[in-house]
């Protein structure tokens, strides 16, 4: 009876980030009218969709034991990678398919080299991506002297502003790679071995795996995870900035991994507890503009969401051993 009342027990750990999504959209409805209308749940979307997506990347990462904090500077790198494609090809489909493919590969290169340098040089990862970071917003400083990334294509321009079943084309990117990595995650071999290299790397080796490949390969799915980023955010303007895209992405995307349930440790990970920690931090930047809180003080407010969920995910950790 005792084993039966204890699986019955509600599982408060796991639906959390849920509860705390529902509780937050609850009270911020309750205190503003504008945050009720359909306009603002579609802004919202559309603007967690950027780092979202990365999130989903770096979930992988974090899950594997890793960090990435390279994927702003890498951002604008890719980003303008792929507009000086598209100059290069010209205008019409062909050009968009030529940016959209050379974001994709420019990121999944930047991601190889974080992980490869990581794997190979046993160096661990946060001085390496920390390193990177810089690599990369320097070369992409150096590319454009400094200035924009400018593109004049109105296919291109539809890919960041158009709208498809109701939502904007990178709300649905956001959720259908949501998809796609939760599968792959939680139903592949390959997620199996992101979990049991990130759980123990020892172990996981004794175990026939093959770590450097699987935490190489992890890295690789976070920069093609910025790729799709760095496309959606340089066709909304038709340009992006060299010197301040990306800025402060890594903190937003490692903010919506621990938010969601991710463990910092590695080991434990869920893709969809990341979209919940997206969207929770969407609501907050959200509320604190409509409530007109300065801009200076928004970063403490996320930083604190941060802090607490880890500091949450510590105590519960302690609690079981």
């Amino acid at each position: 009876m005792a084993i039966e009342a204890k699986k019955r027990r509600f599982d408060y750990a796991r639906w959390a980030p849920l509860i705390a999504l529902v509780i937050l959209f609850v009270v911020s409805c309750a205190i503003s009218a504008d945050f009720r209308s359909v306009r603002n749940w579609t802004n919202i979307l559309r603007q967690v969709s950027y780092t979202g997506i990365i999130a989903l990347g770096m979930t992988f990462v974090i899950a594997s034991g890793g960090i990435d904090l390279s994927v702003g500077s890498m951002t604008a790198l890719v980003g303008g990678v792929a507009i000086l494609t598209l100059n290069r090809v010209g205008d019409g489909q062909t050009a968009v398919v030529a940016a959209a493919g050379a974001a994709l590969l420019c990121g999944a290169a930047a991601g190889l080299l974080n992980g490869l340098v990581t794997v190979k040089g046993r160096i661990a990862p946060f001085i390496v991506t920390l390193g990177t970071m810089s690599v990369f917003r320097s070369v992409a400083l150096y590319i454009a002297q400094a200035g924009e990334f400018r593109a004049e294509s109105e296919a291109y321009h539809e890919i960041g502003t158009g709208y498809a079943l109701g939502l904007p084309v990178p709300a649905l990117v956001f959720l259908g790679l949501a998809i796609v990595f939760h599968v792959i995650l939680n139903n592949t071999r390959y997620g199996r071995y992101v979990l049991a290299v990130g759980a123990s790397e020892d172990v996981a080796r004794y175990s026939a795996i093959r770590v450097g490949l699987v935490k190489c390969v992890t890295y690789v799915i976070s920069g093609i995870s910025v790729g799709v980023t760095a496309l959606l955010v340089s066709s909304r303007l038709n340009s992006i900035s060299s010197s301040s895209e990306g800025v402060m992405y890594e903190l937003d995307a490692i903010a919506a991994v621990v938010i969601g349930g991710t463990s910092m440790s590695g080991g434990k990970a869920t893709v969809f507890g990341t979209v919940i920690g997206a969207v929770i931090l969407g609501i907050i930047n959200n509320m604190l503009v409509m409530m007109e809180v300065s801009p200076y003080l928004q970063g403490t407010v996320k930083g604190a969401v941060i802090i607490t969920a880890v500091l949450l995910q510590y105590r519960r950790t302690r609690g079981r051993g």
